[in-house]
């Protein structure tokens, strides 16, 4: 297993001012927070994705990357399901970060939220 490595997110405090009528008022402040390399959960065949999960200090985020957002990204046609969590293994690095931007953006699914990545989170 490898060492987690954090990522950095940078975040920005917003508060709500009675003075302007409830609208969201300047950045208090800036701080940074990291999140951490979680577990890979593996191959599920039913969703056709790839959960493993991220630390957000104690909290665990699940995330899922669809086995066509990895594919996408290596150019191949169609990977053999048994292959997924190697093939998982060598684009972790660029899954992360997009799991990380959507995290920011605090875009989660489901119920329990999650962070779910798509061939369209990678484009741009």
């Amino acid at each position: 297993m490898t060492a987690a490595r954090p990522l950095k997110v940078g975040l920005v405090q917003l508060s709500m001012s009675a003075d302007t009528g409830g609208s969201l008022a300047p950045p208090l402040e800036e701080t940074t927070m990291t999140l951490a390399r979680g577990s890979v959960r593996g191959y599920e065949y039913d969703r056709m994705v790839l959960a493993f999960s991220m630390m957000d200090g104690t909290r665990e985020i699940s995330c899922a990357v669809s086995a066509s957002a990895m594919d996408d990204l290596e150019r191949v046609s169609r990977t053999a399901p048994e292959q997924r969590e190697e093939q998982f293994l060598r684009l972790r690095d660029r899954i992360e970060q997009c799991a990380s931007r959507k995290f920011e953006a605090r875009e989660f699914e489901g119920n329990p939220a999650g962070i779910i990545l798509r061939s369209i989170d990678f484009r741009g």
